[in-house]
């Protein structure tokens, strides 16, 4: 790899009751192609041994960094923390239960580079909790704008990667809300006309956890109105408008082919 190719990477992961799934997430970013990298693992205050698990990693590879928060603060407020202290050109996110291919980063970056993106997600698939695949894998439109991205919320934060020697990191400072703070974020880049691409290939896992947030789905509609009127400040009409195409592409995302 040349040093052109060889830019840092910033990998974001705020933890919370995720030891059952840690091990599996940091190995996954040990066997990456690209070695160029720096796991920054903010701890929310984790009940569980979820710390204990990261520590063992990080004092055998200085590229893992392990981080406390002084109380229970939310996903914003971790990955904001993980933002701060980021010494990396790229900034790419990965949740404490996801997984990357071992080629995820090294295809995204060259992907960024050749083609000068600012902001990239890469297709995904998803799994059960066990690990096993929903054989459903979700593809990204090409380009994504910002008016598309309201109707169809489709940018995964487990894919995603930003250039922050394009976009600055003031663009990636998440709002202090506990659901959608990504979406939110993902659309600070979107207005300021940072269009999202799609690196066209399934290089991610999105793992689908039983009693998660994101799983419960009546709490996530309610959080989509609210992140349209009061987050992006949306009129009424066009909250309505951009809620319907929402729900039908979220329930188009859960339609899963039985193997």
């Amino acid at each position: 790899m040349t040093k052109e190719r060889n830019e840092l990477v910033s990998i974001i992961t705020p933890i919370y009751k995720c030891e059952k799934f840690v091990k599996d997430t940091i190995e996954c970013v040990l066997n990456q192609t690209y070695d160029n990298w720096e796991l920054l693992m903010v701890d929310d205050c984790s009940p569980d041994n979820s710390a204990d698990i990261i520590k063992k990693y990080a004092k055998d590879d200085s590229r893992i960094k392990y981080i406390k928060l002084e109380k229970n603060s939310g996903a914003a407020v971790a990955r904001n923390k993980a933002l701060h202290e980021s010494k990396g050109r790229f900034i790419a996110y990965l949740d404490a239960d996801d997984l990357w291919k071992n080629e995820k980063l090294e295809k995204q970056v060259n992907f960024m580079l050749d083609n000068n993106y600012a902001f990239t997600c890469t297709d995904y698939e998803k799994i059960y909790e066990n690990g096993n695949s929903l054989n459903k894998v979700i593809k990204i439109p090409k380009k994504v704008n910002y008016n598309l991205f309201l109707r169809n919320t489709i940018i995964q934060t487990v894919c995603v990667m930003v250039d922050t020697k394009l976009t600055g990191k003031e663009l990636l400072e998440m709002p202090n809300i506990r659901r959608r703070q990504d979406a939110a974020t993902w659309c600070q880049l979107l207005k300021n006309g940072f269009d999202c691409y799609e690196c066209p290939e399934n290089l991610s896992y999105y793992r689908v956890v039983s009693n998660s947030l994101s799983s419960n789905k009546f709490k996530a509609v309610k959080m989509n109105w609210y992140w349209y009127r009061k987050i992006e400040k949306l009129p009424l009409w066009k909250t309505c408008y951009c809620f319907v195409g929402y729900a039908f592409n979220a329930v188009k995302k859960r339609i899963y082919i039985k193997k």
